[in-house]
């Protein structure tokens, strides 16, 4: 099985639970969940029985050290988790509507993440196979968008699989302006892209699949909430069913899906390196990331809700 070690932002998630009436006031509850899209990432692959480690930098502070705890709980590798030492753990504020689509506020101007450095990336690393993962939220900034490329150099001529799942965040880049040149950039990178619809639309349209699969991607997800997804690898194209399910909290799907990808790869490329071309094989593994997306729905927060292998096992439909 090869390792996926993911890149990026770990923060703290506070979710909406309810609300207080103290006298005039009505106060909103919030509970601390661990969270930060490529620290999901990592939790879906290691609670699918993957090995996933994680590569980032939290604050010397309880956040940090909560975040450390949660991700080694859930069988993460945070040997490449740093630690600043004055630097503090970014935090997000999750709000819900009735239906359990969510919103974001950040607190993280020069947090921990921001601040890992170019020589915090170690050659030693990428000494055996194994494969990347990161989003764009680690390109808000010009000196965390330099470490985030040079890693993925690093990945690449190592001879890793690099997988970006996009994951726009518009409130965390400054002024809330998109740096797509530098988006598009990551994106030529990737062997593996996931993009819901709304991102591809914002970054330029359907003609960017085109673009991608000449850049070189293997695989291309183009997701769209409940709605059907659509795939397209070098060799072939296809729509897939989401499982209908009532959700309670959309917080953590995409990372659940992403993970449950990166998890089937991860297990099937080393006993089968042509699994790109088999479109069979490939829509089987994509079902069994769906299922994983649509279980995460069901439950509040986002680690707690990624599933075990043993919760989705009637998904998995591959060797």
């Amino acid at each position: 099985m090869l390792p996926v070690w993911c890149f990026g932002e770990v923060l703290i998630d506070f979710l909406t639970i309810g609300q207080q009436q103290e006298a005039s006031l009505r106060l909103p509850e919030y509970r601390q969940y661990p969270g930060g899209a490529p620290a999901n990432a990592a939790v879906a692959v290691a609670k699918l029985g993957g090995q996933a480690g994680m590569i980032g930098q939290v604050g010397a502070d309880q956040f940090g050290q909560f975040l450390r705890a949660s991700l080694a709980a859930n069988g993460v590798d945070t040997s490449r988790l740093l630690e600043h030492p004055q630097a503090l753990t970014p935090l997000a504020f999750v709000l819900l509507d009735a239906s359990g689509e969510r919103s974001f506020e950040f607190y993280r101007r020069d947090s921990a993440d921001l601040l890992f450095a170019q020589q915090d990336w170690q050659a030693e690393w990428f000494a055996q196979p194994g494969m990347l993962h990161l989003c764009s939220n680690t390109l808000t900034e010009a000196g965390i968008r330099a470490v985030s490329m040079h890693g993925v150099q690093l990945a690449k001529q190592a001879g890793w699989l690099v997988s970006v799942d996009v994951n726009l965040r518009a409130n965390l880049w400054p002024q809330h302006q998109l740096d797509i040149p530098a988006i598009l950039a990551l994106c030529a990178q990737a062997d593996v892209l996931k993009v819901s619809r709304d991102e591809l639309d914002a970054l330029g349209g359907e003609a960017l699949i085109a673009t991608w699969r000449q850049a070189g991607a293997r695989l291309i997800l183009v997701t769209d909430g409940g709605q059907p997804l659509h795939y397209y690898s070098q060799e072939a194209q296809g729509v897939l069913a989401a499982p209908a399910v009532k959700a309670v909290d959309t917080t953590a799907a995409g990372d659940s899906f992403s993970g449950a990808v990166l998890y089937g790869l991860s297990r099937c490329l080393p006993t089968n390196p042509a699994l790109w071309q088999q479109q069979v094989e490939l829509e089987a593994l994509l079902a069994f990331a769906l299922a994983c997306g649509a279980h995460t729905v069901t439950r509040p927060g986002a680690i707690p809700a990624l599933p075990c292998f043993a919760d989705v096992s009637h998904a998995w439909q591959l060797a």
